[in-house]
Parts: C-alpha cells; structure tokens; sequence
C-alpha cells in the first residue's frame, strides 16, 4: 500500500510554533500559586476600637455595667446631656468633660433598639507636652440613625443613664 504524498514542511516554521506555543502557556501560567494574589478578596475587617468594644458590652450587659477605669481619648465621660425638644428628636446635645490641652474633642454614638451609648473623645495636641490637667466642658451635637422614641441615653465611659428618651 503506497502513502500518500504530503508536502514537506519546513522544520523551522514547526520548531518556531512550539516555542511560540509554549511560551504562551508559561506567559498565561505566570502569577498562579503565588501568595501575594488577591482576587475576589474583600478587605479584613477592622478591629473594633475602645469605644466600640465598650458600647457593645453595655448593650449586651445593660444594666449592669460598671465605669472604665483611667481615662481613654476615646471614652471620655460626659458632664450630660439636654433633654431633646421632642421624643422623634434625631439629634442629642451632650457635654463632653475633656482636657484644656485637647486640639479637638467631640461625640460618638452607638444606638440599638433600646439604647443610645455615647461617649465623648479628646486628642492632645502633644502628648508629650505639659498640660495643666484642667477639664473644659463643651456641648456637642450627636446625629442619631432614628429617633430617640424612649430609648435611654447611657454615657458610655461610666455607664450611667444620662436620659430617658
């Protein structure tokens, strides 16, 4: 039985299309397997900060919670708190205790369905600085995610109610 004829092709065009061939695949295969990839992946998420960790500790153990002890930028306690002008108010106005050498202070707030845990914060300009350890008092308004509808307003550093919504 007689083969049929094939033109014969050049060796070169043959040789060059494997190694095109298989350079493609090591070019698509670079990157897989190595620890620094990062696809589809979200972000970690962040740890919870002093104030987080305690306004969820009260909301869980409430009511009983004890004070912080020491003082913390971000628990500082509150002087108090204004009674709202009505109980749909979603805004409270609180009096942060904070330090005359602070270079900004303010609220912060965590609501649940019964509770609304605030706290006041400071930061020092320098903390390595003098300061004469004097208390300034400052009111600061809080915007709430709802209305305030009898839910109780609880300082967050000493764990006492401060209003009854």
């Amino acid at each position: 039985m007689q083969h049929p004829v094939h033109p014969a092709r050049p060796r070169t065009r043959v040789t060059a299309l494997v190694v095109a061939l298989a350079s493609a695949g090591a070019v698509a295969l670079t990157g897989c397997g190595k620890d620094t990839q990062t696809v589809g992946t979200a972000p970690p998420p962040r740890a919870k900060d002093a104030f987080a960790t305690r306004a969820a500790q009260i909301v869980r153990d409430w009511p009983k919670v004890a004070p912080v002890t020491g003082r913390q930028e971000a628990l500082l306690p509150l002087a108090g708190a204004d009674h709202p002008t009505s109980p749909n108010a979603e805004e409270l106005t609180v009096t942060v205790g904070h330090s005359a050498c602070d270079a900004g202070y303010g609220a912060r707030v965590l609501e649940s369905r019964e509770l609304v845990v605030v706290s006041g914060w400071g930061k020092k300009k320098n903390p390595e600085g003098m300061c004469t350890e004097q208390l300034a008092t400052d009111k600061t308004k809080v915007r709430l995610d709802g209305p305030l509808a009898g839910r109780k307003v609880v300082d967050a550093a000493t764990g006492k109610q401060l209003l009854k919504g």
